[in-house]
């Protein structure tokens, strides 16, 4: 997959999916605008992967800032091709112990930030009659996932917006699909007991978390012209959990 002279923009780009997706985009000869709401672990990124990834300060829940961040790029890149949307947060929680402030933290980075960034990206995308965006969602999207209220349901309308977005900007020239991954080995999963990754290993059929490279691998077919007639799909990357 060749994607020189391709300008990426990847969202939550300093760690895990993303800064694994960033530099399967570099390898393969693209700029990635790397976004990300930690400074110091992008500019530890960059240090790791060159000068090729080009770093942005971004919180997606902000709807001007995020507007101002993507028409920076646009200028200092001259054009975003490849939007993955990859910034996510999770507050698990069972429903009776959720609190308004956990949900609505976990809605506005997952939901609302994939919102708010592909609207300030598309503007770029229509007037250059071409694109990808590919939204990172998850396998408890499509099926949910005891305690994850929030989570799940974020996802799930990440999910949504993807179908939404695939028929509304076809005519442009543009794609837009989803990637569910399963539990993948990243600082979201950092924490979970014993007890809970055995219990998901013994789920899946291939006995294991993914890695983010696995991932990644799947974002750079879907952003890719070998991709050209898929639109408008969730693709699940989950080890055979839900088969």
């Amino acid at each position: 997959m060749n994607f020189k002279d391709k300008v990426a923009l990847i969202t939550g780009a300093a760690s895990g999916i993303g800064f694994a997706t960033a530099k399967k985009f570099i390898e393969a000869g693209a700029v990635v605008a790397a976004c990300d709401v930690n400074a110091e672990k992008l500019e530890e990124a960059k240090h790791t992967l060159g000068v090729k990834f080009k770093t942005y300060v971004m919180d997606v829940t902000d709807t001007k800032k995020v507007g101002e961040v993507v028409d920076e790029i646009a200028k200092d890149l001259g054009h975003i091709d490849v939007l993955v949307n990859n910034a996510g947060a999770v507050r698990d929680k069972p429903l009776l112990e959720n609190n308004e402030n956990d949900f609505d933290f976990t809605i506005n980075v997952n939901l609302k930030g994939t919102y708010n960034v592909t609207q300030a990206v598309m503007k770029y995308m229509v007037k250059q009659n071409f694109g990808s965006v590919v939204n990172v969602s998850s396998i408890v999207g499509v099926y949910g996932s005891v305690g994850q209220s929030a989570y799940s349901s974020s996802k799930a309308g990440v999910n949504v917006l993807a179908k939404v977005w695939a028929k509304e900007f076809a005519k442009y020239g543009i794609r837009v699909n989803s990637i569910a991954p399963g539990y993948v080995r990243t600082p979201l999963t950092a924490n979970l007991s014993k007890e809970k990754i055995d219990d998901i290993k013994s789920k899946t059929a291939l006995g294991r978390f993914a890695e983010p490279v696995e991932i990644a691998n799947v974002i750079l077919f879907l952003a890719s012209d070998e991709a050209s007639y898929v639109t408008g799909q969730i693709i699940g990357v989950d080890g055979g959990m839900f088969m």
